[in-house]
């Protein structure tokens, strides 16, 4: 191959990254000044289940995605986010407060972000869940590197009693200490 081929071939390789980045919001590049936002991880998880159902139904007898525990959320949430999320961390734990401390899910470091996966079990949990988002929200805006908190909920029973309810109770800007953290929920399927 001649040098003038092949240099064209990475000229037009970084054209079509550069296409990626602008029409996309995709962070390809190291150089590009345009990173994901947190209202972009919001939008892709909102095609959790598309992603699951490609994957399912797909006409070979290739990979599927079976949803049986929150680890399996937690590898699909993973494999989703950090190709464009590059600093995307998992199972950070947080800083002890009174003790006790919080294994992220996932966290961006760049974004100030933090992802928890939750998959509701059976009834009870889907009880209680409320109690166990006031706790992590609790413990996670305590770290003063975090200013947005997403919760993501396969709930594949629909075993939350009041989905609508818990999106209002959780997703909203709070004041903690006298900083401004955002929470957002998704509940899936």
């Amino acid at each position: 191959m001649s040098s003038s081929v092949y240099a064209s071939g990475i000229t037009n390789f970084i054209s079509n990254i550069h296409v990626l980045e602008e029409d996309y919001g995709i962070l390809v590049s190291s150089s590009t000044s345009r990173r994901p936002s947190v209202g972009m991880i919001v939008d892709a998880l909102e095609h959790f289940m598309d992603i699951v159902r490609y994957a399912n139904n797909r006409r070979s007898a290739g990979t599927t995605v079976k949803i049986n525990s929150e680890a399996d959320v937690q590898d699909a949430i993973y494999f989703m986010l950090k190709p464009w999320i590059r600093d995307l961390t998992f199972e950070s734990p947080t800083e002890k407060v009174a003790g006790r401390y919080v294994v992220e899910d996932f966290r961006s470091r760049v974004m100030r972000c933090t992802i928890e996966a939750k998959y509701i079990r059976d009834a009870r949990h889907g009880r209680e869940i409320s109690k166990e988002l006031h706790d992590d929200i609790e413990m996670y805006s305590r770290s003063k590197d975090i200013d947005h908190i997403v919760f993501f909920i396969y709930d594949p029973d629909a075993q939350i009693v009041d989905p609508d309810d818990l999106k209002a109770h959780i997703s909203r800007d709070r004041s903690i200490n006298g900083r401004q953290v955002q929470t957002y929920i998704l509940i899936k399927p």
